[in-house]
């Protein structure tokens, strides 16, 4: 993967959205998407499936999402014909729940091994048995700070190849591109590793 040149593929590619996955599965490398099922997460998961129908779709249920959530991603599971894989937890959420009560607040210390069980731990699964080589992800720069300061393709410490072919897009562009192709959309969306919409949850300060 050293061979990529990454300056020349974020200003060529770096706007194009469809390209870009283009690009990337064009590598004929082992790819996933990984989805949250959060807001306009049909986009990203339109564009994949466009580029390689069968893609390994991960998600990370972390056990905490809402209704709507889980009503939204059978739809879109549905309506795509998803190749997903769902990654929970080693504990249920109600066994969690029992034995360490509810979710602990942002400045609790025992936050962080919060996120640990239900997020990273099973991210790091995920990574473990589907053993990428390319990995698209949603981000979007107007996420947090973080994701302001970061390129639509860039290659992690483990060689991973990170896509995010929606880093640039705005809201209006991602809703526009939904009406489009008639997809649907989920608004109620809660992640109780961030807590606030800007807070960086760790997987991608991690990976």
């Amino acid at each position: 993967m050293s061979s990529i040149d990454l300056a020349h593929i974020n200003a060529t590619l770096g706007h194009d959205a469809q390209g870009l996955v283009d690009w990337a599965v064009g590598l004929g490398r082992p790819a996933i998407v990984t989805t949250n099922f959060r807001p306009f997460e049909a986009v990203i998961l339109h564009l994949c499936t466009r580029a390689q129908p069968d893609m390994p779709v991960v998600w990370m249920d972390n056990g905490y999402n809402t209704e709507a959530t889980y009503r939204f991603a059978d739809e879109v599971t549905r309506r795509l014909q998803l190749n997903l894989s769902i990654y929970l937890p080693r504990r249920s959420r109600a066994h969690r729940e029992a034995v360490d009560g509810p979710v602990p607040a942002l400045d609790d210390p025992r936050h962080a091994a919060f996120t640990e069980e239900v997020k990273l731990e099973p991210f790091a699964r995920a990574l473990r048995e589907t053993a990428p080589q390319v990995w698209f992800t949603a981000l979007r720069a107007s996420d947090t700070a973080v994701r302001a300061q970061m390129e639509p393709v860039s290659i992690n410490p483990d060689g991973l190849v990170k896509v995010a072919p929606l880093l640039h897009w705005t809201s209006k562009q991602l809703y526009e591109y939904l009406v489009a192709h008639d997809l649907p959309n989920n608004f109620d969306y809660m992640d109780p590793t961030k807590g606030e919409d800007n807070r960086e949850c760790g997987l991608h300060l991690a990976h």
